[in-house]
């Protein structure tokens, strides 16, 4: 359990742009509202838990890829992988900021089933269309180049080495909150307890802290993760996002592999990647996948001994002999219409904006969705990056956008 949160007051009765939660979509909308010469308003980040212990940024497997079904995730995925990669670049060539490098293995997904492989198939169409370099693979090709699989009831694989595998998320997390304090953003450590609208319902004026102050604001964004649909609620509205318990493990083998691993999704749902030299990180999740309490990170052992491990000694025969080093459970906020991000103004509620839903591929997608929200909430429209498609509406009608390549 987190610590008792101590209040921190904010310096000011009104801010242009209040945003709740600080992590990772949180801090990097704030960013690039500075960054933006045509933004010149005050910014109030409030974070419940200033030490993110417990949030999806801090429990994240911090990898990237371009192996999604719609062309528009494809396209976020690419500008986070050019933001990554010239990070110094973005900002403003400021002499501290470290060169990051995505290291690229890649992703790998197996097909057993015919059905799967020609969803790999359409996709692979989609990725190659927006620019992508994924290559399909028979499992003669997949043998070949990765001689440690097991290849024998597959039918099919796809992957992409260029901009796809692991980075450094958390120095990217640090830069943005780094630069944006010093750009004159505000970092509160408190609690939404109550959002305010006015007498017609159709814009939040206010909000009110756990330590009781009303603070007045312009717009809100609702930044706060697996207490998303929480915090919507709060204005009256309802959004179909839930945590959902995802279970990680570092371990290492008797006998490494002689090559790096990709991010291997297997047909069973297991996934493995590279971690270190001679370390591997595999994920998964029990096959009833519930919605848990946002406070409930307790381990699942059996699930490790009963599915994950017999899947990997299935898949690569040298982990049969493997022993766990670390592990961990962290949570999804799984949209539970389509699996893809909520974005943008809610429909009637016009000051009320939406950075939630993201189901596992928040960290890759928080550049684009830092930058187009910070357009949205200057301009009232996106300039770059076209991210309606992903807005409240489709929430609304019970229209899924729905992304197929969930992991």
């Amino acid at each position: 359990m987190a610590t008792p949160l101590k209040h921190d007051t904010p310096r000011k009765s009104a801010y242009d742009i209040i945003i709740i939660g600080g992590a990772i979509m949180g801090s990097s909308t704030a960013w690039f509202l500075t960054d933006n010469p045509d933004f010149n308003g005050t910014i109030l980040v409030i974070e419940r838990d200033p030490t993110y212990e417990f949030s999806g940024t801090g429990h994240t497997n911090s990898c990237i890829r371009q192996q999604f079904s719609s062309a528009l995730n494809v396209q976020i995925s690419q500008f986070g992988a050019e933001f990554i990669q010239n990070l110094p670049r973005f900002m403003g060539n400021d002499p501290r900021v470290p060169h990051l490098k995505i290291q690229n293995y890649g992703y790998m997904y197996l097909a057993d089933t015919d059905a799967f492989a020609e969803t790999l198939r359409e996709s692979h169409k989609v990725q190659v269309a927006a620019g992508a370099a994924t290559r399909l693979m028979t499992p003669d090709q997949i043998k070949a180049a990765y001689p440690f699989y097991h290849v024998d009831d597959l039918t099919l694989g796809s992957i992409n080495t260029v901009d796809e595998g692991y980075f450094d998320g958390i120095t990217v997390f640090d830069w943005w909150r780094k630069s944006a304090r010093e750009r004159g953003v505000e970092y509160v450590a408190n609690e939404v307890a109550a959002i305010n609208r006015n007498a017609a319902g159709t814009r939040v004026d206010s909000v009110t802290l756990s330590s009781g102050q009303i603070i007045a604001c312009g717009q809100v964004v609702n930044a706060t993760g697996t207490r998303g649909a929480k915090t919507a609620r709060m204005a009256g509205i309802e959004i179909p996002v839930e945590p959902r318990k995802r279970y990680t493990w570092v371990f290492s083998a008797e006998t490494p592999l002689d090559r790096d691993l990709p991010l291997t999704i297997d047909p069973s749902g297991v996934h493995v990647r590279q971690d270190g030299r001679t370390t591997y990180m595999a994920g998964g999740h029990t096959d009833d996948d519930p919605a848990v309490d946002f406070d409930d990170f307790e381990m699942d052992h059996a699930l490790w001994q009963d599915h994950i491990w017999p899947a990997l000694a299935t898949r690569i025969p040298a982990f049969e002999a493997i022993k766990v080093q670390r592990e961990w459970t962290g949570h999804y906020d799984m949209n539970t219409l389509d699996q893809n991000a909520i974005i943008g103004p809610h429909s009637g509620v016009k000051n009320f904006h939406f950075l939630n839903g993201f189901s596992g591929h928040g960290l890759q997608q928080s550049p684009a969705m830092g930058r187009g929200m910070a357009e949205w909430l200057t301009y009232g429209e996106y300039r770059t990056l076209d991210l309606s498609p992903l807005g409240f509406d489709r929430i609304a009608a019970g229209r899924p956008y729905l992304e197929k390549a969930i992991i």
